[in-house]
């Protein structure tokens, strides 16, 4: 079962979750956004230090507590590192009640029918046990979308709620992320496809298996209303999607319910040059304005 006072946090809090789960194909461009280039390490293991730095650097910032943040989503090195001695996931909680996500997915399939699905998980059973022990609440597994093909869209669906429900067993709670592509010219109509395929899998769940969802900011104001307000679903969070952070706010107000999981949204602005004063005032700025957008929906 997920911890209860977590879990009361993630329905009911006002406050945003973090994303904190870029793993190896968008480390480096993370890093550079970070004012790291990639002639700065010469490894995986360099390039990961550096990124466990940053995000230490975001987790350790004074306005990175359970009060605007209700959870941080975690890439699996992160979760196995440490911050000062103590495991990432249990300092999030115990020092900043922050509830600790873990991402699981392995990376997406090449595309077919107009959508990528996630690559297969062999570890997934695994990986959830080892998450559960480490004191982890839920987890975060993304596909892409990037026509509105039916076909498509019914596949990436169907393969979130299988591991879903995989996940669910191990007591943690799947973010179910199927993300529509924000630049694709059909989105409207792919966001009706998606809406209508999760429903249909949401009234199969039995009562004490419940979901959340991270979906792309909507063309249409409360496109997802009805998912919103799903029985099934504990809460719907919003990815930014490579909206600026000024549009993915102004965007995210318009969604009465949705509340906020960004992630390069959230780093905007923050580099490696700047001094603690400098990067604690700019992600404090940040922290606000998403909590702001993320209430006011």
């Amino acid at each position: 079962m997920p911890n209860s006072e977590m879990l009361k946090q993630v329905a009911e809090k006002d406050g945003f979750i973090a994303a904190l789960d870029q793993s190896g194909g968008s480390t480096p461009k993370a890093l550079k956004l970070y004012g790291i280039e990639e002639n700065a390490y010469s490894s995986d293991e360099e390039m990961f230090g550096l990124i466990h730095d940053m995000r230490t650097r975001i987790i350790q910032a004074p306005a990175f507590t359970g009060e605007k943040v209700i959870g941080a989503i975690l890439f699996e090195r992160t979760m196995d590192g440490d911050i000062e001695g103590t495991p990432t996931a249990t300092y999030l909680w115990e020092q900043c009640k922050v509830v600790p996500f873990l991402k699981v997915d392995k990376g997406l399939a090449d595309e077919e029918n107009g959508v990528q699905v996630m690559k297969p998980m062999p570890q997934l059973d695994d990986l959830c046990q080892r998450a559960a022990s480490k004191g982890i609440f839920g987890t975060k597994m993304r596909s892409n979308i990037n026509a509105a093909n039916p076909e498509g869209i019914a596949a990436v669906v169907a393969q979130q709620f299988e591991a879903g429900k995989q996940i669910l067993s191990h007591g943690l709670v799947p973010i179910i992320e199927p993300e529509v592509n924000i630049k694709i010219t059909d989105k409207a109509e792919a966001e009706d496809i998606l809406r209508d395929e999760i429903a249909k899998h949401l009234d199969t769940l039995s009562e004490d298996q419940n979901v959340m969802l991270k979906l792309s900011l909507p063309d249409k104001a409360n496109q997802y209303k009805s998912l919103i307000d799903h029985p099934r679903v504990i809460r719907v969070v919003a990815l930014s999607g490579g909206y600026s952070r000024e549009e993915a706010n102004a965007k995210l107000a318009e969604n009465t319910g949705m509340i906020a999981s960004f992630s390069r949204a959230l780093t905007e602005g923050l580099t490696a040059q700047q001094s603690d004063d400098e990067f604690n005032a700019t992600i404090a700025e940040t922290i606000d304005s998403i909590y702001q957008a993320s209430k006011a929906g």
